[in-house]
This record gives C-alpha cells, structure tokens and sequence, in this order.
C-alpha cells in the first residue's frame, strides 16, 4: 500500500528548515510525498505563531485544508503555531486531527502513521529520539539552502514570544552541521544561509564563547565547491572582532550582515529589554564598514513599542540617516500573549504605529535607492533564480533571499547559474543589470 503525504510550510526559514526534516524522515519510512492534497493520505501543515498575522494565516491555511478533506484523510497541524496552543487548536478548527509542537517533529513518523491506523514500530525510530537540534537528512531542493545552526533562544526581549514556543537556545552539533554542509554541497547548492534565533550565540549553552567564526571556517574547508555563505539573524552584541575579521578575509562568507536593532532609542530598548548602548551600536557598524567596505548591511525596527513617544521615534529616523542600511525591515508593534510588552502601560493608537512605519519606510525608500544607485557600474556576481518577460532574476550577494530585492539581468540565464552582472541602473529595491561579456 502507498502512503502519502501532503505538506505545506508556513512562516520563517526556520520552519522550511523542519519541513524539510519532517519530509525527509516521511520519506525513509516509506512514505511518498504528493504536490496534489487530494491524493493524500495526510495533510500536514507546518505552522507558523510569532505574531498575528502569521497566526491568522496559519489558521486560514488549517481551515482550508479541513474544508477539503476528503473521507478518511487526516489533518495534522506542527510547527509553531502547535507548540503554543496545543490541543486548543483542535477545538478551534475543527477537522485537525493532531498536533506536533516545534520541539517534538522528530516523532513526525509515529504521529502521523498513529493518526492514520498504521501499524507502529516498537520502541520508537531512532530518528525519534533525537533532539531537534540534531540533523537528520533532509530533503532539499534549489540551489540556495537555509541551515539552522541553532534552535530556541535565551534573550528575554520583552516583547518576543519565541523563548514560551522554542525553548532556550540550543546549538547544533558542530560535527552534524558539518555533515549538512556536505549533504548540501553534494546537492549543488549555490549558497548555503545560516539561520537561528540568534546565529552568534551559537556555542554558548555549550561553554564556547566566540564559537561561530571557527564553525563557518570550518563549513567552508567542508564544502569547497559552495561558493556563497550568507549569515542571517546576528545579535549586535555578540559579533566579534574575529567575526568581523573573517567577514573581510574570507571570500566565500558574503559581505552581508543582518543585525536586528529593533529600536534606536536607550529607553525604548530598555523597555523592549535589549541592549541599550546605541552608541555601541554606532561603534559596530563603523567597525563593520572600515573592514568591510562593500559590506550590506541589514536591519529591523519595531514603531509603536509601548511608550513609544515622537522623540524616541525621532531617534530611529536619525539612526535610518545616519547607518545608511541597505536593507530594513520595519514592523508595528504586536502584543503578543504572555509576554511583558503587552501588558506594559501607555500602549501606542494602532493609527499612530501605522503613521510612523510609514514614515520609516519612506525614509528608507530613498536611502536604499541612494545605496543601489551606489552600486552602478560595478560588476557582481549574481545567482540567477528564475526568468519572465525577457528578464532573469538573480541576486547579488547584497540581497538575501525571499525578503530583499532582486537583480533584473537582461536575456534568459539559467536557474542556478552563477553570472557576472554588469549594474546599469538603480530602482528603490532592485538593480538592473547587463550580462558582463568576457574580455
């Protein structure tokens, strides 16, 4: 008899990263994966629940899938969204079956084939009892490949609901990261992206401080065909000299640094609990940019943390003008259940958050088009990811995937081909550019 499955992934790489264990663990058991919910025997939604609108789309996917179900089909919700409200969402959408939380996917097999009445192995798979932060073999396709190095997080911010459904962070094994590196580079990834709650933290739940620049030397020696690694998700405070140092040596770590801010005002980050010496912060991107001075810089903001007034809003426009991102994200605040920040006083109107992340956008509307207009003339290599309308989208390493812009390169260029793109011209995002013809 043929099993099969129905996954669809919601929410942050973190989440693709599950998926695509909880796949590859399906898969060894015999199960087959269809792209059709209607040939299968289960429907599994990963789900996301950091904030929101990430919950209601969760929700809306959940209750679409139950809609459809077909007679003896089964509905399993994982991921997030699972892990923080448990049997509770069963009650609230009727048609799920099961729920598997973010620290338990490694029991995917028995879960699912508990829930559709196949006979269960005795005692559990080996698979099952690893922790979630142990690798199993995943099953990956494209050719730039998320890597989740660690899991959890430790921080109290006082507005993040990651600690109540994650857990404290937890580092990867350092030899099992090396073993997905190669699992990668044998799948002809481009670019492998190392992603967790906090990416330089890794190593500090197991006694090694300033552990993460010897971790990416040594997942450079293991894959050496991987011609980009790219750094997501970098605490401000923890990125070390020798980090900054082997960002500017290293040709294969991309001159590209995330570094989630959240805030520019001292006492709008003591309230979120976060670091608040801004002028550390001022200090680091001008060590970042004096060592590397092609360096992309990203960053993230919340408008409308409580308290919020205008002159601490002020001073995110100021810290906007003054680093000159490349990138940003900004959001409007969201209380989220069971965290300090939504019972905290002095909660900013929903029109006045609204009104200040507009402000902040178009402030960096124009930075980020002075930033690419920068960019004109130089010649980057670019990994091509598609193609429509005579155009091949690429991306530069300047542009992390899924949340940055794009570089529109003239002519069809193959999917996964790494071109060198000669930059003709500066939209607000995105690049335009010409392929650079051998001399």
């Amino acid at each position: 008899m043929t099993k099969r499955f129905y996954l669809v992934t919601l929410g942050c790489p973190k989440n693709t990263v599950d998926a695509e264990a909880m796949s590859a663990l399906l898969l060894a058991a015999g199960w087959h994966q269809t792209q059709r919910a209607a040939r299968a025997d289960i429907l599994i939604a990963n789900t996301c629940g950091f904030i929101e609108s990430a919950r209601q789309e969760s929700l809306d996917t959940l209750r679409q899938l139950a809609r459809a179900k077909k007679p003896g089909q089964k509905l399993l919700a994982a991921g997030c969204l699972s892990q923080r409200w448990g049997a509770e969402l069963q009650a609230l959408v009727p048609g799920v079956d099961g729920t598997l939380g973010t620290r338990e996917w490694a029991r995917i097999v028995s879960c699912v084939e508990g829930l559709c009445g196949f006979p269960l192995d005795a005692p559990a798979r080996p698979s099952e009892q690893l922790s979630v932060v142990t690798p199993t073999h995943r099953i990956h396709t494209g050719h730039s490949a998320y890597l989740k190095i660690s899991d959890g997080c430790s921080a109290a911010c006082s507005f993040c609901a990651i600690p109540q459904i994650k857990g404290p962070h937890r580092s990867k094994e350092w030899s099992a990261i090396l073993a997905e590196v190669r699992e990668l580079a044998d799948a002809h990834v481009q670019e492998i992206i190392l992603i967790g709650q906090d990416t330089t933290a890794y190593g500090l739940d197991l006694g090694q401080h300033d552990a993460l620049p010897a971790l990416i030397a040594d997942m450079c020696h293991a894959a050496p065909d991987v011609p980009w690694l790219r750094l997501m998700y970098a605490y401000p405070q923890h990125v070390s000299p020798r980090l900054i140092e082997l960002l500017a040596t290293n040709p294969r770590l991309c001159h590209y640094l995330d570094l989630p801010l959240q805030h520019a005002h001292p006492d709008t980050l003591q309230r979120m609990r976060r670091p608040a010496d801004i002028e550390q912060v001022h200090l680091l991107i001008e060590q970042l940019r004096t060592a590397v001075p092609d360096i992309a810089l990203r960053t993230t903001f919340i408008v409308g943390f409580p308290g919020e007034t205008e002159s601490e809003f002020q001073a995110l426009l100021d810290l906007l003008q003054w680093a000159s991102f490349d990138r940003v994200g900004v959001f409007i605040f969201s209380p989220e259940e069971g965290t300090v920040a939504a019972t905290l006083p002095n909660q900013v109107p929903g029109e006045v958050a609204h009104e200040r992340y507009q402000r902040a956008m178009e402030l960096q509307r124009a930075i980020s088009l002075q930033r690419n207009q920068l960019q004109v003339g130089r010649t980057l290599p670019v990994l091509v990811e598609g193609y429509g309308d005579g155009v091949s989208l690429s991306r530069s390493y300047r542009d992390a995937p899924e949340i940055d812009g794009y570089v529109l390169l003239s002519g069809k260029h193959e999917t996964g081909q790494m071109v060198q793109a000669r930059i003709v011209s500066a939209l607000d995002y995105d690049l335009m550019a010409e392929t650079q013809e051998p001399r």
